[in-house]
């Protein structure tokens, strides 16, 4: 008999971030701040965003990018990603339109999660035919780890991209997800993880990511997240989040300097770690993406923005030496 898992209500609010991001995101593609095709099919016409959150949204992006491209560039087709908490991003579409065929993409999340986004994906033949598989095949089953916890379609296999639930809180889960995706350790990873690591207690953050590096001996871990939560301003941060049932715990890293953030990777098993804040990321953008950004809409209030990118950071984790070298302005 199928093992039916609860989600608590904290698991919930957790769950309903990813539809607020994806709004957000939204709401930035379609004042042109990039460019995303596919955004449209996961999350109705958003409401408009303060032009501080959609700017905070660009550098997000395109700092993420950034580094993706670098990995991208030293190992071609013939490695793996993992997004981590994947929600409805849409990267693996945009990769395939630049090009990248051949990577192992592997998206992980709550089977809720999943479930939603196999189900948009299988009604939209935009979507379902970048990842059928060469003899026209998709699977489509149940997940959410051990007594698929996410119910029927909450996984989806193709050649090149595996959309799996489980809960990253579970070191047993996330092995039996990246086995179903077929993650081979010798492959060069790159694992990403946006606004994910906030949401895990202490210990289950620590035990995902030493997982990650103890599996993986040429490996890239590409963290977003927030940093100095321990000012007056990210108190205000923290009791958003508490208020919409999302607790994060007072000794967690992101009340932390990104250099703190970074030496706590390095003790984890990462060879090398580096984090800048956004406001970093912001400015070693070219000059030329920031003056098309800043001229889209008037930002009256920049000391907000400052304080926005001063509270969210980078961090580039690397394992191997084909990856030594990734920098911010490399």
């Amino acid at each position: 008999m199928e093992n039916i898992k609860s989600w608590s209500a904290e698991d919930e609010a957790i769950i309903a971030t990813n539809t607020d991001a994806t709004e957000c995101k939204r709401c930035a593609v379609e004042l042109g701040y990039w460019k995303d095709e596919y955004i449209s099919y996961f999350v109705k016409r958003a409401e408009r965003k303060a032009p501080e959150i959609n700017r905070g949204y660009y550098a997000r992006v395109k700092g993420m990018e950034m580094f993706i491209h670098q990995f991208l560039e030293r190992c071609g087709t013939k490695c793996q990603i993992i997004n981590l908490g994947c929600g409805f991003d849409t990267l693996y579409w945009r990769l395939e339109d630049a090009t990248r065929a051949g990577v192992n993409f592997v998206e992980l999340d709550f089977p809720a999660v999943t479930a939603k986004k196999c189900h948009i994906i299988k009604r939209n033949k935009r979507l379902l035919q970048k990842i059928t598989s060469e003899d026209g095949e998709v699977m489509v089953g149940a997940g959410g780890g051990a007594g698929g916890a996410g119910g029927p379609g909450a996984e989806l296999h193709a050649d090149g991209y595996h959309l799996v639930g489980c809960d990253l809180r579970q070191a047993g889960e996330v092995r039996r997800a990246l086995a179903a995706a077929r993650v081979s350790p010798a492959a060069p990873t790159l694992a990403l993880a946006e606004c994910v690591l906030v949401y895990l207690r202490g210990d289950a953050a620590r035990a995902l990511l030493a997982q990650l590096a103890a599996f993986f001996p040429r490996l890239v871990l590409l963290v977003y997240e927030q940093c100095n939560l321990a000012d007056k301003f990210g108190e205000v941060m923290l009791r958003n989040l508490a208020a919409r049932g999302c607790r994060v715990q007072a000794d967690a890293w992101q009340c932390e300097a990104p250099e703190a953030q970074a030496a706590r990777l390095r003790a984890l098993g990462f060879d090398a770690a580096r984090a800048w804040d956004m406001d970093t990321v912001w400015r070693a953008l070219p000059d030329d993406d920031r003056a098309r950004v800043e001229a889209l809409e008037m930002l009256d209030e920049r000391e907000l923005l400052q304080q926005l990118h001063a509270h969210y950071a980078l961090t580039v984790a690397t394992k191997g030496d084909l990856f030594a070298d990734m920098d911010l302005n490399a």
